[in-house]
């Protein structure tokens, strides 16, 4: 019997050369992958819908057009995931919801076209917790996803199995979402680099429940993958009024630019968060490389002022709970239980109360902009703690509050600037550990930069967890 080639952990920048030179078939990698995804998925539970034949066609075409010398997009023949989240026409988009579970998208959203148009073959949309409303946990219609570093783990939420997938090598990169961290958190959670852009650098269509928050972004095991990826979605587009009109910055590029004299801000605890002695460690070892590589490092005791979190829950559940308000009332049953007791205050907020938040988020951002105008990088860890149980909404000593723990990350939601999770480590435990960089508005190049500079010193890619597969599947 003929072994199935291997191309799990092969990096998209890799695999996309060895296409485009002819080396391997669009095809053999597309079996391969499919075949752990198979292998993989008994155990993992990272799609809620796969595609199997829509990938193998697409496979086919990208070959074809290889053979045919026909021009080639950045991204021909390469596996990719989409999170459940994000609309790809003609396949169900179940929201994680079983009130959705028969919904199907009438078209793709802007980042699907584009991806497709640059030639990468989408295996399945994968799982996320219901609506995106939690960091971890099951979802009511596709259970639990569970994290590859530990099977009894969660690989964070909501991006989950975006990133369980990517971090077990099944596709090199995904596509997540992140209203609060829900591509940072699942990132630091399975030892994966994910970045949300500027807030509307990706155009975001149908439009999010949670339109002022809401960005889709790349998880990947390297930096450069994710740089890869961003670059192909983003970019302005009509049918989303927020979205940049400007230039997309040259990613790639900023990878190979030097570090010295940036001046990083560390914040290991952002205003009193009690984050673990082992993520402490981890992110404090990490911050220690990036100043033995020329980086200014100033101490930040906080942000700007108080925790922020009544700001973000009043926009991001207000704007769910609307969306599902005729849910909550006829078939609240149905719902993740969780997510139903955290949606219940925003449907009875008062107009001007709303309002008022708006207006001090509004002052939350200033404050915050006028912070940075003094450094080009927070760095923060990105969770207070490693991956918790996989059947938990939050972490262990949580508060009724189950987005209270993400202090780190929803605060740059509320001021749209870029952010993402670099893996810093692993604890005695073997899990991973992230540190998220914040930059300046409009000024991803920043994190490429630093996060690129930090892979070249302490690289994370060739570290791999150990898979309960089946002897013999191929592709593993």
């Amino acid at each position: 019997m003929t072994t199935q080639p291997d191309y799990a952990y092969t990096s998209a920048i890799d695999l996309g050369r060895a296409i485009a030179a002819k080396a391997i078939s669009p095809v053999e990698v597309m079996h391969a992958c499919l075949a752990r995804m198979d292998a993989l998925e008994p155990h993992l539970n990272c799609f809620v819908t796969a595609t199997p034949d829509e990938a193998l066609a697409a496979a086919r075409r990208a070959e074809r057009a290889l053979m045919a010398g026909e021009t080639l997009g950045v991204l021909h023949g390469v596996p990719l995931s989409v999170k459940d989240l994000i609309a790809m026409g003609g396949v169900r988009q179940t929201f994680g919801s079983r009130t959705m579970a028969s919904n199907v998208a009438s078209a793709d959203a802007p980042s699907v076209e584009r991806v497709k148009a640059a030639g990468a073959c989408i295996i399945g949309k994968t799982t996320t917790t219901e609506f995106g409303c939690k960091g971890g946990g099951p979802s009511p219609l596709s259970g639990i996803t569970r994290n590859p570093w530990d099977l009894r783990k969660t690989p964070g939420g909501s991006s989950l199995g975006a990133a369980s997938s990517v971090a077990a090598g099944v596709t090199p990169f995904a596509l997540g979402t992140d209203g609060g961290g829900s591509i940072r958190l699942p990132s630091a959670f399975s030892g994966l680099f994910g970045i949300k852009a500027q807030f509307g650098r990706v155009p975001v269509f149908p439009a999010s429940a949670t339109p002022t928050l809401a960005h889709v972004g790349p998880l990947a095991r390297t930096v450069r993958d994710a740089a890869l990826l961003l670059a192909v979605i983003s970019g302005h587009d009509r049918r989303d009024p927020f979205s940049v009109a400007g230039a997309v910055p040259d990613y790639l590029g900023a990878c190979d630019l030097p570090v010295q004299g940036m001046r990083v801000a560390w914040a290991p605890t952002l205003g009193g968060v009690p984050a673990q002695p082992e993520v402490l460690a981890a992110c404090e070892a990490a911050v220690t490389a990036l100043r033995g590589l020329g980086c200014e490092v100033v101490m930040w005791d906080e942000l700007a002022g108080a925790d922020p979190i009544d700001l973000w829950m009043a926009e991001f559940y207000a704007g769910v709970g609307t969306r599902l308000k005729k849910t909550m009332q006829e078939s609240r049953d149905l719902l993740d239980p969780a997510v139903a007791r955290m949606l219940e205050p925003a449907l009875h907020q008062r107009l001007e109360d709303y309002y008022g938040t708006v207006f001090r988020r509004y002052e939350f951002r200033e404050q915050v902009r006028a912070r940075f105008e003094t450094i080009d990088l927070l760095l923060t860890p990105t969770t207070p703690c490693t991956a918790f149980d996989a059947q938990a909404d939050a972490p262990p000593g949580s508060s009724d509050n189950i987005i209270a723990w993400m202090r780190y990350t929803y605060p740059f939601n509320l001021t749209g600037q870029p952010a993402a999770s670099v893996p810093a480590g692993f604890t005695a435990a073997g899990l991973p550990v992230g540190l998220q960089m914040v930059a300046k508005i409009n000024n991803e190049v920043d994190i490429f930069r630093a996060a690129a500079a930090l892979e070249a010193v302490r690289p994370w890619a060739q570290v791999r967890p150990h898979l309960p597969v089946a002897q013999g599947s191929p592709g593993l």
